[in-house]
């Protein structure tokens, strides 16, 4: 591995520029040398706010706070004694696809949802050894399995008012009692014979269950609903193509910062005929929410067919970021990264509420690593672009207009029908996908799991049939340096660069988290849980799981005061499907794409399904 640290690298009067707002041990692998002594903690201010409260020791959503920081305030566990990190228990998941939850703690017990069939599990830690309290099993159509675009996983629960509440694959919402199993409610939010599924994390928002779909990859139309969290009646729901009534967009309440947004029923003359109704646009991202100004906010994915040359026009309103009332849907601005979609480049990666310096004044913020290779920096009061720096190697597209707003195509790669685009950078999975990045409150460094990833593209013609794939692309992925698949960094939001970065043969799927102690966590597919300091990306501590590692760490006090750090080991989804689907490598259209370069990652991480919980030895 390498670890290279930019030059210009952070100081204290450089984060006192950025303020948060809103908001076994036998098998463990030291890395060599001895661990750097952490710097001085930086002395600006932090103010603390409803979207970032103050840490209460529990993990109850799987973003940890409504501004996504994914940030804890417990320090037990620091970059003094993280060497000492042993396994204190572990549990089988009983599945071996793609593990991608996130592990709550709520008082004394865990909670985590598997892969199909989506089991619900919550963990006694009053009791020794990871004893399950109870399984709720909810029983899913077991035929939704093969509408699941990249495996039947599910990216966790999230706990309110002694209720947890989650999807399954086959598009239900359950709410299930936290302390009993028992089933609360259980509503079907849609259809998975059309080849629509629900696999992300719920969020709750006032007395609403916010969820959406996936199935872009079958020609879904996306959606957004609340659902009313004390017996799951629909509430509102957004649709991401369509008319301006079915997208929520009232013009006396929509106010877009730019022109392109302005205009009646765009998401249907932004697009040929009616393909708007099986367009895409899917919401299955995470979802931030600023109290406020009461407004939550939420990616669109990718338009659909892939095939762009069947679906002209912008393709409004996929692959953007929509502001919107939590109480009634209705949207207050848009900004589209990617109009026209040309690389399944979804939009939907998390959005982190902040409040930044910029020209000699705070403003309010989102920032977003887009899979198209920017971070972008958005005024989440208006909509307004403020930044874009690219954080990958992109042959895509040339930059981003800051006048209009616009991503600027590159022509050379733009692609066509019966010809191969090569050295397309970055692929369909983006420069970065799903996994959750974190924030730290500490050093004010912005900590991004991410690929490294180039493209060979080749459009092919493509028809409707609902239920079927509807791509119209063979894909083949491949590192975009040798060797170096993906990447875990620190990116600073203010001086608009990387810190420090850690190369990994892979892609980086696993989400973060960073803590007070100074440390951030990730994991890697080949199986490595890893302890980084969070301001000079040393690695400090890290450990052989039995399997890739696709999932969200998290960090919690247990009942018995210990701090603990726990994640789900499994390899799957997406980058993983090689592995745990056994597919075969001599096709390099596999998985999307992934087949043309992970015959090796085949001997490298072993099929697997187990919640791994981490602590200091005892005193």
């Amino acid at each position: 591995m390498d670890r290279r640290v930019w030059p210009a690298g952070r100081t204290a009067s450089a984060f006192a520029l950025v303020v948060l707002a809103l908001a076994a041990c036998s098998r463990n692998a030291p890395p060599p040398g001895p661990a750097k002594p952490p710097a001085a903690t930086p002395t600006g201010a932090v103010a603390p706010a409803a979207a970032s409260p103050d840490d209460d020791g529990q993990w109850t959503m799987p973003a940890k706070d409504y501004a996504n920081t994914r940030y804890s305030g417990l320090d037990q566990i620091n970059t003094g004694n993280v060497k000492g990190l042993q396994v204190a228990f572990t549990v089988s998941t009983e599945t071996l696809k793609g593990q991608e939850s996130a592990v709550l703690a709520v008082g004394d017990t865990l909670y985590f949802v598997t892969p199909y069939p989506n089991n619900l599990y919550a963990i006694d830690l009053e009791k020794p050894g990871g004893a399950v309290k109870w399984k709720y099993q909810p029983k899913p159509d077991a035929a939704a399995q093969g509408e699941a675009c990249c495996q039947p996983i599910n990216r966790g629960p999230v706990y309110s008012n002694g209720v947890i509440y989650y999807n399954t694959i086959d598009a239900w919402t359950h709410a299930v009692d936290a302390k009993t199993g028992q089933l609360k409610w259980k509503v079907k939010v849609g259809d998975f014979h059309k080849g629509e599924t629900t696999n992300m994390a719920p969020i709750v928002v006032k007395d609403h269950v916010i969820v959406g779909n996936s199935g872009a990859e079958f020609g879904v139309r996306g959606w957004i609903a609340a659902l009313n969290a004390g017996d799951g009646s629909l509430a509102w729901r957004a649709y991401s193509t369509g008319p301006d009534k079915d997208v929520l967009i009232d013009p006396a309440v929509f106010k877009p910062f730019y022109p392109q947004y302005k205009g009646t029923d765009l998401g249907v003359s932004h697009w040929r005929g009616e393909q708007w109704k099986i367009g895409g646009g899917t919401v299955w991202g995470w979802i931030s929410y600023d109290p406020e100004l009461d407004l939550i906010f939420h990616g669109t994915s990718n338009p659909a067919p892939w095939n762009h040359e069947a679906r002209p026009g912008d393709n409004n309103w996929t692959e953007g970021i929509f502001a919107r009332d939590p109480e009634t849907g209705k949207a207050h601005w848009f900004y589209q990264y990617s109009p026209h979609g040309l690389w399944d480049h979804s939009s939907v990666n998390e959005n982190i509420i902040l409040d930044l310096p910029w020209q000699g004044r705070t403003r309010h913020v989102v920032v977003h690593p887009e899979r198209n290779g920017y971070i972008y920096v958005i005024d989440r009061t208006s909509g307004e672009l403020l930044a874009a720096d690219p954080f990958m190697k992109v042959t895509a597209s040339l930059g981003v207009d800051m006048k209009t707003g616009k991503l600027i195509d590159n022509p050379e790669k733009r692609p066509t029908e019966g010809k191969v685009v090569r050295e397309v950078c970055p692929n369909s999975p983006g420069a970065k996908d799903w996994n959750p990045s974190a924030f730290s409150k500490q050093t004010g460094l912005l900590y991004v799991p991410h690929n490294n990833l180039c493209m060979d593209w080749e459009t092919k013609p493509v028809s409707y049939l609902a239920g079927t794939p509807y791509i119209g692309v063979n894909p083949r992925f491949y590192p975009a340096d040798p060797g170096k698949g993906g990447e875990f960094m620190a990116w600073d939001p203010v001086a608009r660069k990387k810190v420090w970065t850690i190369d990994e043969k892979w892609p980086v799927w696993s989400g973060a988290v960073a803590t007070a102690g100074g440390l951030v966590f990730y994991g890697n597919l080949e199986g490595w849980f890893k302890a980084v300091d969070a301001r000079t990306g040393q690695v400090l501590w890290q450990f052989k799981t039995a399997s890739g590692i696709v999932g969200q760490p998290t960090t919690w006090r247990g009942p018995d005061g210990r701090q603990y750090v726990s994640v789900l080991s499994g390899i799957g989804g997406w980058a993983g499907a090689m592995v745990s689907s056994q597919l075969d490598p001599r096709d390099a259209t596999a998985a999307k794409g992934f087949g043309n370069m992970s015959a090796d990652l085949k001997k490298e991480s072993a099929i697997g399904g187990m919640l791994y919980v981490f602590a200091l030895p005892k005193a």
